[in-house]
This record gives C-alpha cells, structure tokens and sequence, in this order.
C-alpha cells in the first residue's frame, strides 16, 4: 500500500508563493492519478489541481486556483509538488494529497490520502 506524506505548508504573507510536496512510499506512485485537497475550519473539503498518471499526465485546476498553482510530478523521486504563488488569505486551509486510479475532481475518487499540511496566508 503506497503511503504518502506531504510537507512544505507554512505561514506567508499575502503575494507570497509555498511549493507543497507530496512524497509517495512507493514507485508504484507513478501509476495513480494524484490530487491535491484543501479544508478550511468549517467549511468542506474541496478540489485545488491534479495531475494524471506517468510522465506528462494531464492537470486539472479549480478557478479559484487557475493561474496561480501549478501541479507537477518528478517521476524519479515519487512526489508531486504544488507551486502555490499569488497566496491569498483565502488560500488558508489544510492541503491534502491524495492518490487514486481516476483522474478525477471528485475526492470519493481517491483511495489513499496523506496527513495533511496547514497553509496559513496572512493579509
């Protein structure tokens, strides 16, 4: 069972940028869609990007996000990262990283999730 650990949350200012990774157990990893998640206290969880499997996978993004977050795979070293620039406050959540065969928007899709990472944007 492939396990995955993300890292690289933080505290930031408004404007400024954190890159997420999500490193898998596994090289299997290279064989599941994978994507990124987000909860803010009170609210549901809810889709940021994916990424297809293998080299070259197809990526996906929410509009709240488009244009400033940027997902992507190192196949080499079984992690996908996300580039998070442009932070708003609205941005404030725990990001979640999730694996899965569909590439998908749908989080019921995925079968395996990480622990988490708290991004706090500060206005």
């Amino acid at each position: 069972q492939v396990q995955l650990v993300e890292a690289g949350g933080g505290l930031v200012q408004a404007g400024g940028s954190l890159r997420l990774s999500c490193a898998a157990s596994a090289s299997t990893f290279s064989s599941y869609a994978v994507g990124w998640f987000r909860q803010a206290p009170g609210e549901e969880r809810e889709f940021v990007a994916a990424i297809g499997p293998w080299r070259g996978g197809a990526t996906g993004y929410a509009d709240s996000v488009k244009g400033r977050f940027s997902i992507s795979r190192d196949i080499g070293k079984y992690t996908v990262y996300l580039q998070m620039n442009s932070l708003e406050p609205e941005d404030t959540a725990v990001y979640y990283c999730a694996a899965g065969t569909y590439f998908t928007k749908g989080d019921r899709s995925y079968d395996i999730w990480g622990q988490g990472t708290q991004v706090t944007v500060s206005s």
